[in-house]
């Protein structure tokens, strides 16, 4: 069965851009998760650009009294400063079920590659077991294609996250048969060394379905740019309800 998780980021963008308390960002959690989101996620950044600190206190809040997954998303080498106090800091104060590490710099318009595990697994193993010595599930974005994905187990990751930004762009352009297969090999290979695997970046409503269905054993898509787009249009309670039908129509394909 492949869950949804909700990213927030986006709620958090248009209420910085005016300050103030509007829209809330835990309202928006609380109508996601009532339209059958299965959790939330989030991507706190250092420069506080759109998820704050106490937006992670409070979001874990409501997924902890809801009994339902909190991820937090972040890079784990980016270091504390002011308003933010670190990545492994956050995820100490607010046990979040999965933490995703992402190799993310601070001038990044969005997260858009995976690690480099020949030259990150070093600094990334002891990372790892840190979080996870919090009893954090810890998933590493990972691009389609990377040879060395299976190193993300010899690092300690229990599972990757694709990036899906390529095989969205190539839907887009009307032919996603050679993203599809890159995945869908990426995936077997992630899973032949022990790994579960996640998906997320540019999924939507329209090329959700086909690469579920191409993708064998996702485990959770994690969706917010496009959803919350969507929402714009459709309503957020009714836009997540068509997710909730996509993830499950796949789960029994």
């Amino acid at each position: 069965m492949t869950v949804l998780s909700v990213n927030l980021n986006k709620i958090a963008v248009l209420r910085n851009s005016r300050g103030g308390l509007m829209p809330d960002v835990v309202q928006a959690g609380r109508t996601c998760l009532d339209a059958g989101a299965h959790g939330l996620t989030v991507h706190p950044r250092p420069d506080a650009r759109h998820i704050r600190s106490d937006d992670v206190h409070a979001l874990a809040a409501l997924c902890d009294a809801r009994r339902v997954e909190f991820n937090i998303e972040g890079n784990p080498f980016a270091p504390p400063r002011a308003g933010y106090p670190g990545l492994l800091a956050l995820c100490a104060a607010t046990r979040p079920a999965q933490v995703t590490l992402v190799p993310d710099g601070d001038g990044q318009l969005t997260s858009d590659h995976g690690f480099d595990f020949i030259r990150d697994h070093a600094a990334l193993a002891p990372l790892i077991s840190a979080f996870k010595a919090l009893g954090c599930r810890v998933s590493v974005f990972v691009d389609v294609g990377d040879p060395d994905v299976a190193m993300a187990a010899a690092v300690g990751a229990d599972r990757v996250e694709l990036f899906t930004g390529p095989y969205a762009d190539a839907f887009a352009s009307g032919d996603a048969t050679t993203a599809l297969a890159a995945a869908a090999d990426t995936a077997q290979r992630a899973q032949a060394a022990g790994l579960a695997v996640n998906a997320g970046h540019d999924l939507d409503q329209s090329n959700l379905a086909t690469f579920l269905a191409n993708v064998p054993q996702v485990q959770e898509v994690s969706i917010g740019h496009a959803l919350i787009g969507e929402a714009l249009y459709a309503g957020l309670d009714a836009t997540v309800r068509v997710y909730r039908r996509i993830v499950d129509t796949s789960a029994t394909a």
